[in-house]
């Protein structure tokens, strides 16, 4: 498939709205496509696709889960093969390391009922709750560090929790690192209201975090013209895309020819990185 230059849009062409991640810094950056795979370490298929396609050049960085089953494993792989890996926030699916704290079991009960209650709950702020969102922060960086070895230079959260009301307005998430923004859509697939929010809330997170400036879903894979769209906005913007390769088409897409053909043209990140070649954001 051969990606036809006239059908591509710049950050300023009106195909996808998103705020600019560097809007009030005035920094003008070079463009580049970030491929990142989510829940590393949830489990040992799911690492192992992941690893298959960073191994092959389609994936870019991972983003990692602590506190999981295979969460040690995949912290050693990650060291082995250079996988450059991120902390993947997790207040919704239970923990299933077997060497966790009650402590931490409890807090995670009572945020997982919360926010798995209703949509809605992932834009109120829960007062009674800020201690308990506060400790699952600080214990996923803690354990993140010790089987790392380092802080998280990025973060973001599985189902996209780390943009709920508790952890954003609370800030507890660590300034000066790299968050995962908001989805990026075209003109007229949401709401004024829902662009409206989404808008706000990546203004409030780009006061104290680096942001990319536009976030996409590897899926749907069709049409094709969709991904084209994507990769040319990676041509001149910072384009994260977001994919889970345990999934059977994706990881097809991710390891056959599908996503290195649109890649001929705007090369994948080796990295998860905001600035090309001489200006790295590490």
């Amino acid at each position: 498939m051969t990606v036809s230059n006239h059908i591509l849009p710049t950050p300023l062409d009106p195909v996808f709205e998103s705020a600019p991640a560097d809007e009030s810094a005035g920094v003008s950056r070079a463009g580049i496509l970030i491929i990142n795979a989510d829940d590393w370490g949830r489990d040992s298929e799911t690492t192992n696709r992941i690893l298959e396609c960073a191994l092959r050049g389609s994936v870019s960085s991972a983003s990692a889960m602590v506190f999981m089953e295979d969460s040690e494993r995949a912290a050693d792989l990650a060291r082995e093969h250079g996988v450059d890996v991120g902390l993947h926030l997790n207040f919704t699916t239970p923990f299933s390391a077997s060497m966790k704290s009650q402590a931490l079991a409890d807090h995670h009960a009572r945020v997982s009922r919360f926010l798995l209650r209703s949509p809605l709950c992932k834009v109120l702020y829960h007062p009674a709750l800020a201690n308990s969102f506060a400790y699952l922060v600080a214990a996923q960086l803690e354990e993140f560090q010790r089987i790392f070895g380092v802080c998280p230079r990025r973060v973001d959260g599985h189902h996209h929790m780390h943009l709920c009301a508790n952890v954003l307005f609370g800030g507890l998430l660590p300034a000066g690192t790299i968050a995962r923004r908001n989805f990026s859509f075209q003109p007229g697939e949401k709401s004024g209201a829902n662009r409206f929010y989404r808008g706000v809330i990546d203004r409030v997170l780009a006061r104290r975090h680096q942001l990319t400036d536009f976030f996409f879903s590897l899926p749907p894979l069709e049409p094709t013209e969709r991904l084209e769209r994507i990769f040319g906005t990676a041509a001149r913007a910072v384009v994260e895309l977001e994919t889970h390769p345990v999934n059977p088409d994706e990881r097809r897409f991710l390891l056959e020819d599908g996503v290195l053909r649109l890649a001929r043209e705007f090369p994948i990140a080796r990295r998860f990185t905001l600035q090309r070649k001489g200006s790295q954001v590490q």
